[in-house]
């Protein structure tokens, strides 16, 4: 069976996340605990207002992913040592944050370590570009749901002068839209009269949009130190939907990541192309997605776009057991 493994981004957070993992895997323990105390306390007992704070969202998630990753590869080792060569995983692919847990399960980013002080300085980042000189947020997103050309329409019609841009572009009947606050009221009213329900996400500001330009601009900075490698697996890329590495041919180490760095410094102010990585993983004969991390959120967008392919998930013990038991089935 050809797989494709996506991994969760944020606003899939919720309390006590990863703690079934953590008690019960020991790959997953390992991983928590190379995070530290304070993220484990995060992620185990934060409210739901202290894990929407994007400096805090970013790390535990990741965390929780690459928990659920390895957890996912010792119950496999557990069950079937011959599972594990029998799967062809045709690609990777990570919503946003989840695209840093891609890289790192593709061996681009060679130390969790550093893949934790990666993202935990993309949240803090990102968090400072979307606030205000009185140190509010000043910017959000809604999902928007219906025609995704009506929805764009809808957002040319209301921006004014203010940012508001469609960001996520997750399947055929919806698109994530992104902007500073006032904007957003004014799309949200416009799309009320035109029929197409926008419903807010719980998120600290407006990911994916050019307000977050500092952010992007530091984290590209700090990407070029990180000696990031080819990844062994192909890795579709949120902002073109194809294997990142296409244009990178014939670089040597020191340009390939060089080439990565520019590529997701650009992604924190670029659009997520979902819907498209979807329908070119099932192009290259992807049968069923195993979504890793919080949540299901991913799993239930595969659906609206490919409603005939088989998705898994692996948050907890039960979806755990139950992907494994899954995968040896159809083996």
């Amino acid at each position: 069976m050809k797989i494709g493994l996506i991994f969760a981004g944020q606003g899939a957070q919720y309390t006590g996340m990863g703690k079934e993992l953590y008690d019960n895997s020991s790959r997953a323990k390992e991983i928590m605990n190379l995070a530290g105390e304070q993220v484990k306390e995060w992620c185990f007992e934060g409210t739901k207002e202290m894990l929407r704070q994007t400096h805090i969202t970013q790390p535990c998630i990741y965390t929780v992913t690459m928990a659920a990753y390895e957890a996912l590869l010792e119950e496999i080792e557990k069950q079937d040592s011959d599972l594990l060569n029998s799967l062809e995983i045709v690609g990777l692919a990570g919503f946003s944050l989840g695209e840093y847990a891609a890289l790192t399960a593709a061996g681009s980013i060679t130390d969790i370590r550093k893949g934790m002080e990666i993202v935990t300085h993309r949240g803090t980042w990102m968090n400072e570009a979307g606030l205000g000189e009185d140190g509010v947020q000043r910017g959000s997103m809604v999902a928007a749901f219906g025609d995704r050309k009506a929805i764009l329409d809808c957002v040319d019609d209301v921006k004014e002068d203010g940012v508001l841009q469609g960001v996520n572009f997750n399947s055929p009947v919806q698109t994530v839209v992104a902007g500073d606050k006032e904007s957003l009221e004014r799309f949200k009213a416009e799309a009320k009269a035109r029929k197409i329900k926008a419903i807010p996400l719980s998120v600290g500001t407006a990911f994916h949009s050019k307000m977050m330009a500092p952010a992007a601009a530091k984290l590209q900075d700090f990407l070029m130190d990180c000696d990031l490698k080819a990844p062994n697996k192909k890795v579709y890329s949120d902002i073109t939907a194809e294997d990142m590495m296409k244009g990178a041919e014939g670089l040597d180490e020191a340009g390939v990541s060089k080439f990565i760095a520019e590529l997701m410094g650009k992604q924190a102010m670029s659009p997520v192309y979902w819907q498209e990585i979807i329908e070119n993983m099932a192009a290259d004969g992807v049968e069923c997605v195993i979504e890793i991390g919080p949540g299901t959120t991913l799993c239930g967008i595969v659906k609206k776009i490919k409603e005939d392919m088989l998705t898994l998930h692996v948050q907890d013990m039960e979806s755990l057991q139950n992907t494994v038991k899954t995968l040896i089935e159809n083996k």
